[in-house]
This record gives structure tokens, sequence and C-alpha cells, in this order.
């Protein structure tokens, strides 16, 4: 039964991360922030308007590289102290307060990218040949150069960051602070809601009622804050925008894609052979969920629950370590040292409390160990969720120590490719480990209510509603609650289709995803996973060749494309193929959980 969350003072320490090997305190995290201020202050005084040659630009970059690599563990314990709790007042202005002196020392540090690219192609190419530390960085550079503006319009455009990021912030507060849920009441009966107690056990509630009922209540007070929530989503959007026609790029999506170093071509493939193949699948599961569920109709309210609930194994902190071990042993050593020392050394947040941001995310602080953020319940479809973060965990800690700050993160379209692997291989060994008809079925509805369900579907909705958003403000116009309500609601209709009701409140899923204020996101979920679905696959035909090819990618970090870490696995990205085929595999196991159901109804008669 779901219970009322305690305050963050309450939860155990064990359940708990350690934030120790960031900062002890909060004295030593301001003296840290007040020191490098002095640090930035100091480099501008040395460096500005001394960038002249090759020699100079790789010390340049050899000081500025040290800046930023103080300033990693600085961030990241705003950030996160502020995650675990973001009602913690202390927290807040903690991260206030790290906005406003980043945004500053942003400015102060804006001229080393304006007198860089002011300096001849060749000279930087001539650095490149005194430092390939540098080389990817500064080739990088040299491609922004065309939409660089000039350097007093850099510097203020900096200044401004922490005002730019402010929509993202509104939102957390709106969804996070100010947005509490009454509890709901069914058959004389009160219940507690909460954000986390909603998307982490009312959504894939067995009782048909209180789920039904839940969801109602939550979209009732999601639809309260609609117009505050809609207006901060505009504000990210016309900033997007504005700064998008400024910097000279044709369209937003050419400014918003071009960080991820993929064309367009890849990203429209993703939503449209998924909203139009991938559907028909999706469907028949929505029939076979109704019918095991005996539901008079098949609502938005009921897409995520278990295919069998009563056979939904209940599983500890503790017991999911072997699992973990077990499914991922294959990547080696090394790699099972990491996830060790993420349980023994308290990098990861399981504990359930107010205030706590929702879903699950890794932060990866280049120079320190990676930290997760789960609400743990107890189901076991969270080792798939935790296997997920242990993905994006063990690629920096690769990445992280062959790489230098520059070049560790690569592009936003590869991220979820080595977190989702960790996904697949959990599967994959479950299903090796047994034979039976119900163990097996939950292992393949878990792939597919979890896996695929959640970035191919959820956040592949997310993408193609997002991107007719993003049609309407390139075209010069805005956005307000009823038109996202609208552009939402005819996704979900037009995916679902007559399989699925579109009952009230589902267009306001909107309201619940932070992706959106991340650029185009949503999308890159569905291409990593269709990356580490075929490289999965290779692993279980080809072994050990294929891990080791795949570990060298993950230590790879941003040093390559998306295509040409894709190619040092084995996929070809630039081609169909790959998703179609993902595509395919999933209305194969859909194909195969009516089967299963069948032979296991069959059995019970």
């Amino acid at each position: 039964m779901v219970k009322s969350l305690p305050r963050r003072s309450e939860v155990p320490a064990e359940e708990t991360w350690d934030l120790n090997s960031l900062f002890p305190s909060d004295k030593e995290f301001n003296a840290a922030l007040e020191s490098l201020q002095q640090e930035v202050a100091g480099f501008q005084k040395q460096f500005k308007g001394n960038i002249q040659d090759a020699a100079s630009v790789v010390e340049v970059l050899t000081s500025y590289l040290a800046l930023l690599e103080k300033l990693v563990p600085i961030s990241t314990y705003a950030s996160l102290s502020l995650s675990t709790d973001q009602t913690d007042d202390e927290a807040q202005m903690r991260s206030n307060k790290f906005g406003s002196v980043s945004a500053k020392m942003s400015s102060q540090l804006s001229f080393v990218t304006s007198e860089l690219l002011a300096l001849p192609e060749e000279t930087l190419k001539s650095a490149m040949e005194q430092s390939g530390e540098f080389e990817v960085y500064l080739k990088e550079l040299i491609r922004r150069k065309p939409h660089q503006l000039h350097p007093e319009v850099e510097k203020t455009l900096a200044a401004y960051s922490s005002t730019f990021s402010a929509p993202y912030g509104l939102y957390n507060t709106t969804k996070m602070v100010d947005m509490a849920f009454d509890d709901f009441e069914v058959n004389g009966q009160s219940y507690p809601l909460s954000y986390v107690s909603f998307e982490g056990d009312w959504e894939a509630e067995p009782d048909a009622e209180l789920r039904r009922t839940a969801f109602t209540a939550f979209s009732n007070k999601l639809k309260e804050y609609q117009h505050t929530t809609a207006k901060t989503y505009d504000m990210q959007l016309q900033t997007e925008k504005t700064t998008s026609d400024l910097r000279g790029y044709d369209t937003i999506f050419d400014y918003l894609l071009f960080n991820q170093e993929v064309d367009r071509s890849l990203y429209n493939r993703q939503i449209d052979l998924i909203m139009t193949e991938l559907a028909p699948h999706m469907q028949k599961y929505a029939n076979l969920l109704q019918k095991a569920h005996g539901l008079d109709k098949m609502t938005f309210a009921d897409l995520k629950i278990s295919l069998d609930p009563s056979y939904e194994p209940e599983i500890t902190v503790e017991e999911s370590k072997k699992y973990i071990n077990e499914a991922l042993g294959i990547m080696g050593d090394d790699y099972l040292e990491m996830v060790e020392r993420s349980y023994s050394e308290r990098w990861i947040d399981f504990a359930q409390n107010t205030g706590k941001s929702t879903g699950a995310f890794c932060s990866s602080p280049y120079g320190n160990h990676p930290y997760i953020l789960i609400s743990w319940t107890g189901r076991m479809n969270e080792v798939f969720v935790l296997a997920h973060e242990l993905g994006h965990a063990g690629h920096f800690y690769n990445a992280n120590r062959e790489q230098n700050l520059f070049n560790a993160r690569p592009s936003l379209y590869f991220i979820e490719a080595p977190s989702t692997m960790n996904e697949m291989l959990v599967a994959n060994h479950l299903l090796q480990n047994s034979d039976d008809p119900k163990f097996k079925r939950w292992v393949i509805s878990s792939i597919v209510a979890r896996t695929y369900y959640h970035n191919f579907v959820t956040h592949l909705l997310e993408a193609a509603y997002q991107r007719k958003v993003y049609e309407r403000i390139d075209a010069g116009q805005s956005v307000n609650a009823g038109v996202l309500n609208s552009i939402k609601r005819g996704m979900l209709e037009e995916f679902w289709g007559d399989a699925v009701e579109i009952t009230p409140g589902a267009e306001l899923t909107w309201m619940r995803q932070p992706h959106y204020y991340m650029g185009l996101y949503p999308y890159t979920y569905s291409a990593g996973l269709t990356i580490s679905t075929q490289v999965s696959k290779r692993i279980l035909n080809e072994g050990q060749q294929a891990v080791d090819e795949w570990l060298e990618v993950l230590k790879a970090g941003g040093t390559k494309t998306p295509v040409e870490l894709a190619q040092m696995a084995g996929v070809d990205i630039t081609t169909e193929k790959p998703l179609r085929d993902t595509i395919a595999y999933i209305g194969e196991l859909i194909d195969e959980l009516v089967a299963l159901t069948e032979e296991i109804e069959e059995v019970a008669k």
C-alpha cells in the first residue's frame, strides 16, 4: 500500500548518497566557490587579449581546462543537494547562489572562445598539432565559427546564462514545491497521493478503480497549474528561438541538433518510423493488457499496469546487487568493481522522501565518481531502472578516465545507448536462466512495458509532440496550455488509435517531463536503444569480441560523432535498417507475450 512520504531528515542515512567526496560540508563548498571566483578573475587578467599564436592557444586551453575541472564538483554539489529535497530552503539558496556566480564567471570566461575564433584557422590547426589533447575541442570550435557573435555580445549572453536557465528552475519549483496533492478517496477510504507515489505506484496499481481514480486526482491537480507551466515552457521556447535566430541558424531544429552532431534526417526518421510502424505492435500490446485484466475498456490510465500483477516479484536493495552483478558480469571485472563501489560507497540515493526529484538519473562529475538518484519501491522492475542508470555511470566511469574534460561527453544522440544496453543485458540474463513460462512472460513484459515502452513510446511521443511545438515556434508563434493540450492529445490519439481511450487528463502529460527544457532530448532515448538493441544481439551471438568493442566505445567518450561511435560497435545508423530491425524485434516480443499468455491460461484451465 502506498504511504505518505517522509521528510528527508527522517530517511535512514544508508538509503541516501554520500556527497562528501564532493564537499564534506557547505563551508568547504563556499570556500571552493570563492576561490574559483578569484582564479577566474586572475585567469581573465592573464590571458584576455593575449591569445595570439598556437603556443598561447595551448597555454590558455591548459589553464582553462584546469578551471573547468574545479567548477565541476561545485556545480554538481549545488545540483545534487537540491535534487533530493527541493523543499529545502538552504539547498534552494545554495543552488541560486551558484547560478548567479556561475553566470558571472561564464561572462568573464567568454573571451576564450571569442578570441580563439578570431584567430586564423591555420593557427588553430597548428595548435592541434602541438597538442593533440585539444584537437577535438578546437575542431568543434571551428565548426561553430559561423554562428559565433561579436565578443561583447557573447559576454553579455554568458552573463544572462542563469536567467536563460530560469524556466527549468521555475518548472521544478512548480512541480516539486508548490504542487501539493490532496489524498483521494475510493469506497470511503482515503489514499495519499504525490508525484513520486503516482509515478512509482499508482500508475501500476492492479486495482482498476484505485488506479483510475488516482489518475483523475493527479490530473486534476496538474490542471490547476497548466497555465503557469505552459507560460514557463513558452519562455524556454522563445529563448531558444531568439538564440537560434541571433546565431544565424536556418531553423530552430538546426540550432538544437548542432551540438548533437546529427542532421535532421536521423531526427525525423526516429520519430516518423516509430509513429507509423511501432504503433500497430503497441496497440496489440494494449489489447493484450485489456484482455488479461478483463477491463471494460482500455484507457490511457491503464497503460502502465503489469501484464500479470500477481507475479510481480519484490526485491530489496541488497538483493538487487545479485541480479545486477550476474547480468553485467559479461562487462568484465573493472566494470563490476564500479558496480560494487556504487553500493558500498553510497553513490546511489534510494530513499523516497518529499521534495525529491521524480524519476531517476545519473550524474557523473569529471574527476569524481558517478551519483545515481532513484526512488526505490521494492518492485523487481526497478532492477532495470538501476541497471539503466549504472549504464550511464559505467559510460562516464570509463570515458572520464580515458579522456580529458573537453573530450569525455559524447553527443546527446548517443547518450542513452550505454544505459539501455544494460537493460538489455539484464533481460538477456534473466531469460537465459529460466524456462518457467510465467517468469519468462514477466521478463519479456518488463522489457516491453519498461525498457521499450519508456524509451520507444513515452519519450518518443514526447518527441513527436515536441516536434510539433517547435514547428510552431519556428513559424514565429507561441504556445499556451490550450495549444499544448491539443498537440499532446493529437499525438496520443494518432499513436494509440482505437485501441486506447485517451481519457481527460491524458493531454496534460506534457506537464510531467523536464526533458522539454533540455533541447531535443526525448527522441534520443529511442535512438540510443536502437543502437543498444543491435549491440546486445551482437554480444549474445559473438560474445567477448562484441563486449570488448563496446568497452572501447565507452572509453571513446566524445572523441567521435554518434555515427562513428555506432560504427565502432558494428551498427550503421545512417540507414533505416537498425531502427526497422528493432521495431520488428519489439513486435516479436509482443507476439511471444501473446503466445505465453495463451499457454499459461490453457494450463490454468
